[in-house]
């Protein structure tokens, strides 16, 4: 294990050894103990948004886009319609998933590199009272960059109106209050900020929209008021459910506490990110977005104006030296990404810059 590479990824990350570790003991998925794992995990994530009074977590298997459309379609009502607030490929994501449930929506598309104001919100709400909820993706992974979510939440809230919160890439690392921060959904997942590994989401839904909601989902298996209802009666989830994964967050759950909970966590991936773009900056590799709105999750970076610069050979090379990156996703500008989360701190993060700087010159990239 050692010798695998570090992830520099926005999820699957790298994880540490006492979470992998936590993935050998096989779960009994009525047993008891593992029924009090689920509840556990659950009591802590609420914790970390301070969410015990007007939230439920529901815990779902699958990806953090199965929680995303389990929200939608759970607590957006079948007459409902939603403002999609889309700045990056994640905004799009849900703005198709509305399209495939058969949901009302409208959307706002701003630049890649420009943030939705609260502003904008506000004229939008205006302009068409007929949307029920607004849906914004906090930090878009594509690029890193930071929505305002704070001032946009107190915009919706103000029109009467439930936000709908994609908290993937920043649920963990950055402060969400939803004693501060009215919200219907936050939606997160195991494998991002909290360091498990990938296979589940789970969704913050606000107690009387959840009760309210019976009925509304397009789906069974996606319907997260009968996963609440399921698990409220027995203590179980509805169907099998993703038993390694769960010990392996309840593990890092207990790693994160260690480490000293959200302010410690956010402070080595700002650390990351500083060593990251300060290292980055010295090769002359310019990122995408300016520190103003850059989140310490994901950063991008302009590729190299070289012909014998070449992502998938470059991808390789810096793989090969114990690193593996992350493709861009832009559509007008090539770029790659590089990741500043995980179990890793700013020494991998120079070291990865190292292995940047070698491999550009291995490609006569760079002549330095």
């Amino acid at each position: 294990m050692s010798n695998a590479p570090i992830l520099l990824t926005p999820g699957p990350l790298t994880t540490s050894a006492r979470t992998r570790q936590a993935m050998l003991v096989d779960w009994g998925s009525w047993d008891q103990n593992f029924n009090q794992l689920t509840a556990s995990l659950c009591q802590q994530l609420l914790t970390i948004v301070n969410g015990h009074t007007h939230h439920h977590c529901v815990p779902l298997q699958g990806s953090g886009t199965f929680a995303v459309e389990a929200a939608i379609g759970t607590l957006v009502p079948r007459d409902g319609k939603v403002l999609v607030l889309i700045n990056g490929a994640y905004g799009q994501r849900l703005a198709k998933i509305c399209k495939v449930l058969g949901r009302a929506y409208g959307t706002f598309e701003t630049a890649e590199d420009e943030p939705t104001t609260a502003a904008d919100v506000g004229r939008l709400l205006r302009a068409d009272p007929s949307f029920s909820h607004v849906a914004l993706i906090h930090c878009e992974t594509s690029t890193g960059i930071l929505n305002p979510l704070a001032e946009i939440a107190q915009v919706v809230a103000g029109h009467g109106k439930r936000l709908i919160i994609d908290a993937m890439s920043s649920f963990g690392a950055l402060p969400i209050d939803a004693e501060k921060v009215p919200f219907d959904a936050l939606i997160a997942a195991s494998g991002k900020c909290l360091e498990g590994v990938p296979g589940m989401g789970f969704v913050f839904a606000n107690k009387a929209s959840l009760a309210a909601a019976e009925g509304n989902s397009h789906s069974l298996a996606m319907d997260l008021h009968d996963q609440f209802s399921y698990m409220l009666k027995t203590g179980q989830w509805r169907f099998t459910p993703p038993t390694h994964v769960v010990a392996a967050l309840h593990e890092a759950l207990r790693q994160y506490s260690e480490e000293g909970g959200l302010a410690a966590r956010h402070r080595r991936y700002a650390d990351n990110c500083q060593a990251l773009l300060e290292g980055m900056a010295e090769l002359g590799l310019r990122s995408f977005l300016p520190a103003s709105i850059q989140a310490p999750i994901i950063v991008t970076f302009h590729a190299p104006r070289d012909s014998r610069y070449q992502f998938k050979d470059f991808y390789e090379r810096v793989k090969a030296k114990g690193f593996i990156l992350y493709p861009g996703k832009l559509t007008q500008v090539e770029t790659f990404r590089v990741g500043c989360i995980g179990c890793v701190g700013p020494d991998g993060m120079r070291a990865a810059v190292n292995a940047v700087a070698e491999v550009l010159r291995e490609m006569e990239v760079l002549d330095i």
